[in-house]
């Protein structure tokens, strides 16, 4: 007895799984779109920061790009400006 109560129960379950299955496959289906369109959104999101970020480069390279001279200048006559040797020092 204790086997076909057990027998009806999965097939009672099976019977409610079939009958939802649509809505679970719309649910997923909805699910997706929305992953899709909120990915979309987060990869145009995250071009628009590069893109002010480029921006923003191109912008202040007339600032960064001359003081980066004058420090590689300045880093090469401190390199080059040493006159101890390694063991005295």
């Amino acid at each position: 007895m204790k086997t076909f109560l057990k027998v009806l129960l999965v097939t009672a379950l099976l019977i409610v799984a079939i009958k939802l299955s649509p809505v679970i496959f719309l649910g997923a289906l909805v699910g997706l779109l929305v992953a899709a369109v909120l990915g979309a959104v987060g990869l145009s999101l995250l071009a628009a920061l590069v893109a002010v970020a480029v921006a923003l480069a191109v912008a202040l390279s007339p600032v960064w790009i001359p003081v980066l001279v004058v420090l590689g200048v300045i880093s090469l006559c401190k390199k080059t400006g040493q006159t101890t040797s390694p063991l005295t020092a």
